[in-house]
């Protein structure tokens, strides 16, 4: 693995932390695939809020001619213990750290739901009944880069295994990012535009547009092929937003590097994220295609925070 210089990752990190005494104090492991045609893809995040004394699973596999299938509960109980392995209502998860910085496993049975229109998810409706099975292996492809103003750090990743819906298995080999991440999480405060994606050179694109009034922020990296991690420096990233807040299309520019992206999403996998006092986020993520202005293509996963959504349409 290349040296991982200023922003490096701390073995030990790959662990769980003890939380403070915040109340939406969180530690979360985010973990997500693409295949480099877009047919297949998916994420899962298990998000622990100890001090709200609940556990957060939300799991989608989506493609470009699927539709959305749905694994969500945000009322599990605490993982006890300093692992990841939780059995509870039917939920059986186990994510697993097989070698620290290298390869991280996740294994689950869940029921879901399939919703053919995306934004159903919105309004709560409940879909078709089926069962979500992830059998997926990350191992690191590039240098995992910790944040430089919070406790977070991203890896890129190759995926494979196989995923399992409704009792139809479906092989994975393909690309994405896995991210841990350990501090308050407060997803009704502002919003935020995050991506990450494979070019076909190779190339690993990482951004995050932090959208907090009068303190915007950004990172990420450019990590070319056999090259040093480039961190981004300067970020500029706009969206067109069409019907019930989903983005159309949308551009990011980042420096170093002078690379431009136009990034169109292929497949949603939303959620609406309640706060215990009844605040209300939308949070579109989405499976996308990305084209750089010199003409390399490749795929990854990008997402919005959107507390206050905007009205459809607009």
């Amino acid at each position: 693995m290349p040296d991982r210089g200023a922003h490096a990752v701390d073995l030990s990190d790959e662990q769980r932390h003890p939380p403070d005494g915040e109340v939406l104090w969180n530690e979360s492991y985010y973990l997500d695939f693409v295949t480099a045609d877009g047919a297949l893809g998916g994420y899962a995040r298990i998000g622990l809020y100890p001090n709200l004394g609940v556990t957060w699973w939300t799991a989608m596999v989506v493609g470009a001619d699927r539709p959305v299938t749905a694994s969500v509960a945000y009322d599990l109980p605490v993982i006890a213990g300093a692992g990841l392995e939780l059995a509870s209502d039917g939920y059986h998860l186990q994510g697993s750290i097989e070698d620290p910085l290298e390869v991280m496993a996740l294994r689950a049975t869940a029921p879901g739901a399939v919703v053919t229109d995306p934004a159903a998810v919105y309004r709560g409706e409940p879909g078709e009944p089926t069962t979500v099975e992830l059998d997926l292996v990350w191992t690191t492809d590039g240098t995992p880069y910790h944040y430089d103003l919070t406790t977070r750090y991203e890896v890129p990743c190759l995926v494979s295994g196989q995923v399992t819906v409704g009792g139809t298995r479906m092989d994975v080999d393909g690309h994405g990012q896995r991210d841990h991440s350990w501090g308050v999480r407060d997803w009704w405060a502002f919003g935020w535009c995050w991506a990450s994606a494979r070019l076909d050179d190779g190339t690993r694109v990482h951004f995050a547009d932090i959208r907090m009034p009068g303190f915007p922020i950004a990172f990420g990296y450019l990590q070319p092929p056999g090259g040093p991690v480039i961190p981004v420096e300067s970020l500029g990233v706009a969206e067109v937003v069409g019907s019930e807040g989903f983005p159309d299309r949308a551009t990011a520019v980042i420096d170093p590097g002078g690379l431009e992206l136009a990034i169109e999403p292929i497949a949603f996998g939303p959620l609406l994220l309640v706060a215990p006092d009844g605040r209300t986020s939308r949070f579109p993520r989405a499976a996308a295609r990305f084209v750089a202005r010199d003409g390399r293509t490749g795929t990854g996963w990008i997402e919005w925070n959107q507390p206050d959504a905007p009205d459809a349409g607009q």
